[in-house]
């Protein structure tokens, strides 16, 4: 006999109501799916939480994965939190949000201080993700910042975290100490303090999406991260795509170059990098591949430099000095407006914009010691339908170990201005000078 059945058997519509969640269908959806609360978080920001977070990780893992819930609520975290695989964090936001520390779901993390080393803050395991979470450092000094370990590290494929705010982490997002392959960052918002996102070792199509790094918590911090932060490393990984990317205030915007085993390559489309001192600083590139920037507002300086063996292209961008500080990339004599290129490989700019600053744009204390646009001083530089304003003075000067360049159907104001210190060919047509 069906017991359960007949269990089924009173009438009315919310009788059945009642006998259908009551049934195996109801223990099937709470299976994988639980909430902090359940394991004992408090979630009053006073109460050390880590037991209860982990315990309901461990327990999720346990049923085959799924979702562990965070509810709205100040978890103290005075541990640090392992994601085993195929296990999300998830707490109540659905976008990234912005100066939403103590509310939503708000972690305080307070391990570590003082020190890089350690654990971090947040391991994901492969097949893990963190969504809808803020992360707070609430014993970090605004005055004087001091180091912390890495707040989220991955360890394995396919680790997710989307919907995020990493309010004022030391290191942001550590994608590089383990392989990372197909990794996918979307919608994260933050102002890390030292390294923002870190990624090597990326075998296979790492995805970064809709980034933003910025003083979240406060502008106070910019003076110190245009000191010696750098928003985006990126060292080995094939076919990175990055996507609707953004940082403002650092040392070097997107750096790229290599550490354990090769440089790697990438694809940037509709990002950019805001009063940094170097916008984009490419230190070595894949030689098959090389970068590749579209669509992109770089508001600082660029700097490819010898060990950049791959292209590095610019497409449609637009390119122009900050204004604040830093005028010039570069060092010494070896110092350019917009670009010091010395890489092996060829570095091309087609549909480009270069835009000198003027007005309310140039402060009248503008450091403006003449230098050019451009300095090449490596393998070669082709410019393709690009325009340059206002500039008076040389915008290309071409140096000794430069082998070529081609300038064509490019607008330079006043007339272009090249000049070649050494035996490299020039090729130059149907520019206009207006």
């Amino acid at each position: 006999m069906n017991t359960h059945a007949l269990l089924c058997l009173p009438v009315g519509l919310s009788s059945l109501a009642l006998c259908l969640a009551a049934g195996p269908a109801a223990a099937d959806e709470e299976r994988g799916n639980r909430s902090v609360l359940a394991f004992g978080a408090l979630g009053d920001g006073k109460a050390d939480d880590t037991g209860a977070f982990q315990k309901a990780l461990n327990g999720v893992a346990t049923e085959g994965g799924g979702i562990v819930r965070v509810p709205t609520g100040n978890y103290l975290i005075a541990g640090h939190l392992v994601v085993p695989d195929n296990v999300t964090l998830e707490g109540v936001f659905r976008a990234p949000t912005a100066r939403s520390q103590y509310k939503g779901s708000t972690l305080l993390a307070v391990e570590g201080r003082g020190s890089e080393s350690g654990e971090p803050f947040i391991k994901l395991n492969a097949n893990a993700g963190l969504k809808g979470i803020t992360v707070m450092y609430p014993e970090q000094d605004a005055e004087t910042p001091v180091p912390y370990p890495w707040c989220l590290r991955g360890e394995g494929d396919n680790v997710t975290v989307t919907d995020v705010l990493l309010v004022n982490p030391w290191n942001g997002v550590d994608l590089g100490t383990f392989p990372c392959g197909r990794h996918l960052v979307r919608g994260l918002y933050g102002q890390p303090l030292h390294t923002g996102l870190f990624v090597d070792v990326c075998l296979d199509c790492g995805r970064l999406e809709d980034i933003h790094f910025w003083p979240f918590w406060t502008e106070k911090l910019i003076p110190f991260t245009r000191k010696s932060a750098t928003a985006f490393v990126f060292a080995r990984t094939d076919w990175e795509m990055i996507s609707n990317v953004f940082c403002l205030g650092y040392k070097i915007g997107f750096h790229m170059t290599a550490l354990r085993t090769d440089a790697g390559n990438g694809l940037i489309t509709n990002s950019g990098a805001d009063v940094c001192d170097i916008g984009v600083l490419v230190e070595y590139s894949q030689v098959h591949a090389g970068y590749l920037f579209t669509n992109c507002q770089i508001n600082a300086g660029i700097e490819v430099r010898a060990g950049s063996l791959g292209p590095v292209k610019f497409l449609n961008c637009g390119i122009f000095p900050t204004g604040y500080g830093q005028a010039y990339v570069g060092e010494g004599e070896a110092q350019a407006v917009y670009a010091l290129l010395r890489g092996q490989g060829r570095t091309t700019f087609i549909g480009c914009h270069f835009y000198w600053p003027g007005g309310p744009f140039l402060p009248k204390d503008y450091p403006d010691a003449g230098h050019p646009g451009i300095l090449l001083d490596g393998n070669g530089l082709t410019l393709d339908g690009c325009d340059f304003t206002d500039l008076a003075r040389r915008h290309v000067l071409v140096g000794a170990k430069a082998k070529s360049v081609v300038v064509t159907a490019t607008r330079f104001k006043g007339g272009m201005q090249l000049e070649n210190l050494g035996k490299a060919e020039v090729v130059a047509g149907q520019n206009i000078g207006e």
